[in-house]
């Protein structure tokens, strides 16, 4: 599994951007998540997102360059790059948040949580709760935000928060590919299957590397 930390920082200038491959088989994660979704979601719509960077990119200083780069200054580039770029990054970063061995939250972000929101089920509550409110197409996210504290956001269509000066922990995909083959028009019930497959050791590695980038 590609942590955070490697994917944002990896540097292949003048390559083009490839799709990762998934830490798991397509249908690792049944029942919570189907295996015809799986397979739809991966190889069609993230690597869509993929070949429409790696266009937008071609010919420019740009292409293969860590796409926190490109986010961060995501002003500076067209729709075109802030649509893509976004979907291959939160896409990458929502795999890799996902996991077939269920476990329960863990290590620094455990604590955080607890401290933050009351208990874990309240702050699993407050998280379905965003991302049911979010209008239309879009993310639901835990952040470390500007002020160096944990902050439950949404964000419209492929949008993340390093656009917003904030650092990811975890994401999930509130667009209808994300669930729709098999939770139709029921985004509550998706959202509680990825809760059911959410790798929370993971969750914390991103949120212990996240809080040592941000004293350095």
């Amino acid at each position: 599994m590609t942590s955070l930390k490697e994917f944002l920082e990896f540097d292949e200038s003048g390559a083009k951007y490839e799709l990762p491959s998934l830490p798991y088989e397509y249908d690792g994660l049944e029942p919570h998540i189907d295996e015809e979704t799986m397979r739809e979601h991966h190889l069609k719509h993230h690597q869509g997102y993929v070949n429409k960077l790696n266009t937008e990119l071609e010919d420019t200083p740009f292409i293969g360059k860590p796409i926190k780069e490109i986010l961060e200054k995501i002003e500076s580039f067209s729709d075109g790059v802030r649509n893509n770029g976004g979907g291959h990054f939160n896409h990458s970063l929502f795999w890799n948040l996902l996991t077939p061995n269920k476990n329960e939250p863990t290590g620094k972000l455990k604590i955080e949580l607890i401290t933050k929101f009351g208990t874990i089920d309240d702050f699993i509550s407050q998280f379905k709760e965003a991302g049911l409110k979010r209008f239309g197409s879009g993310w639901v996210w835990l952040v470390i935000n500007q002020d160096d504290n944990l902050q439950i956001t949404t964000t419209k269509n492929q949008d993340n928060p390093l656009m917003y000066g904030h650092t990811p922990i975890i994401g999930c995909d509130v667009w209808e590919h994300a669930y729709y083959l098999k939770h139709k028009s029921n985004r509550g019930g998706w959202l509680d299957s990825f809760f059911e497959v959410l790798d929370w050791e993971q969750a914390n590695t991103n949120y212990v590397q996240a809080l040592h980038e941000n004293k350095q």
